[in-house]
């Protein structure tokens, strides 16, 4: 469904036209009395007596042609709640007919800060869909005028298309089937974001080899596809201050390698490669807003096949940092990329922090659901800053523990580290505590698990099923609200 937002100067001409107007938790219309006919307000008037107004959104069909929305503010109301009012708004009108509507700004008292632009906001993210390979695509519109003086400044309307554009792009990459966007077809579309102003270096297996980033190198060469590590670079500052670093994995698809993972729901195995999508989307909206920060994403990108030349349970490599690691199962592929890309990161670019997003284990699902992401980190402040930025936008993360007494877990006899646990339990934070092995220099560091928030079979509050796009809004607020 397409969304057309325009914001116009003057009043309504047209008594046929739709009104979306905000009221307070009464429905309390005799305010904006003056939006109304006369008949249409002695109706309105009358069916409020007997309407549920615990519901927020009360729709008044007063003819074919017309129709009068209430929305319900209170001073209480949150940004969150009311992008979710939003949503609910797009919910209630998918199936009509006719969605032009004039929205009035300015009839409420309580004068939340962007409240147009929160409530349009989750009207755009909620009417996200995923219809590239559909014959028949939904070709509806809800158009949307917008008066009054209570719009968002045209700064404020920049960076909500900003973080819609980034959160679309990420649900478009995690989206797509492995045999569309292998890792060949993903350093193509990244080299593409050139266009708004961002630095793409793509490392391909020769420039991988020649670093000595085996750990990544192993899970891709049972694929005929290439592997490789993309950065991507934002430049807000004049300065060369210290970047924000966000790292992500990108496993385009994931059958376990030699390690097979059982045939059902392995076609859920395009979404492994969330974390990496996330970081793009991210940096693709931080570019469009022109964040006043300098930022780095690093993603490495590759395929998890079984084959002849694929890596075997047994085989010991040597990562970029030096540190060997012993394979004990294929299936534990994500933490092997990204050990080779924390590491790189923290050396090449020295930031104020790193935070790595990957949809890295079932685990992680086992213990928070769908509800929150799994937070570890060895930095008490970066911990916070996340959690809090999270409460915001609700996009949650829950804080999991972190301790050396782990470590004897992932110890091996033959090298430095196994890649599992397998003793059993505690299968994320071992996760977490092999990566935490590859931040060298004591750089603050959150490890994202996101394994239940990358994609809903269901939908939730902002999207529709499928690729949520969790993360962009939260990293972008979590830049917003402490280094901008």
């Amino acid at each position: 469904m397409f969304i057309s937002i325009n914001y116009k100067n003057g009043s309504i001409k047209n008594t046929l036209t739709s009104l979306i107007l905000f009221v307070n938790e009464k429905f309390d219309i005799s305010k904006i009395k003056r939006y109304f006919s006369s008949s249409d307000y002695s109706m309105v008037s009358d069916l409020l007596k007997v309407r549920d107004l615990k519901k927020k959104i009360l729709c008044f069909e007063v003819s074919s042609k017309r129709k009068i929305l209430l929305v319900s503010i209170n001073k209480n109301t949150t940004s969150s709640d009311i992008e979710n009012l939003g949503a609910k708004f797009h919910d209630l009108c998918k199936d009509f007919k006719r969605n032009d509507y004039f929205l009035i700004s300015d009839t409420l008292s309580v004068q939340q800060k962007n409240l147009v632009g929160n409530f349009l906001h989750g009207l755009k993210l909620k009417s996200y869909k995923f219809e590239k390979y559909k014959t028949n695509k939904n070709k509806k519109t809800i158009s949307i005028n917008v008066i009054g003086k209570n719009k968002p400044s045209n700064n404020d309307q920049l960076k909500f298309k900003a973080i819609e554009e980034g959160t679309f792009y990420t649900r478009d990459l995690v989206s797509e089937p492995g045999n569309i966007l292998h890792p060949d077809e993903y350093a193509k579309r990244l080299k593409s974001l050139k266009k708004f102003g961002l630095k793409i270096n793509v490392y391909d297996q020769k420039k991988l080899k020649k670093l000595g980033m085996n750990t990544l190198l192993g899970v891709g060469q049972g694929s005929i596809r290439g592997s490789y590590l993309v950065t991507l670079e934002w430049s807000g500052l004049k300065d060369k201050s210290k970047p924000l670093a966000f790292v992500g994995k990108g496993v385009c698809f994931d059958t376990g390698g030699i390690s097979l993972k059982p045939a059902k729901f392995m076609e859920d195995m395009t979404y492994d490669m969330a974390g990496s999508a996330v970081v793009v989307g991210l940096m693709k909206s931080l570019a469009i807003r022109k964040a006043k920060i300098n930022a780095v994403g690093v993603v490495g990108l590759v395929e998890n096949m079984p084959g002849g030349n694929a890596q075997r349970p047994g085989d010991i490599v040597k990562s970029y940092s030096g540190k060997t690691v012993e394979i004990l199962n294929t299936d534990a592929e994500g933490r092997l990329v990204l050990a080779d890309a924390l590491t790189y990161t923290e050396e090449k670019f020295k930031p104020k922090f790193i935070v790595d997003l990957a949809t890295l284990t079932g685990a992680i699902i086992v213990s928070l659901g769908s509800e929150y992401a799994g937070l570890f980190s060895n930095n008490d402040k970066l911990s916070k800053q996340l959690i809090n930025a999270g409460e915001h936008v609700e996009e949650k993360v829950w804080r999991m523990p972190l301790n050396k007494n782990f470590d004897k877990l992932i110890d091996s006899k033959n090298a430095d580290m196994q890649n599992i646990n397998y003793v059993g339990g505690a299968g994320s934070t071992t996760a977490a505590q092999f990566l935490q092995r590859f931040i060298l220099n004591k750089t603050p560091w959150a490890h994202l698990d996101i394994a239940g928030m990358a994609f809903s079979k269901y939908g939730g509050a902002l999207n529709s099923g499928g690729a949520t796009g969790y993360g962009v809004r939260l990293l972008n607020k979590l830049i917003e609200e402490n280094y901008e």
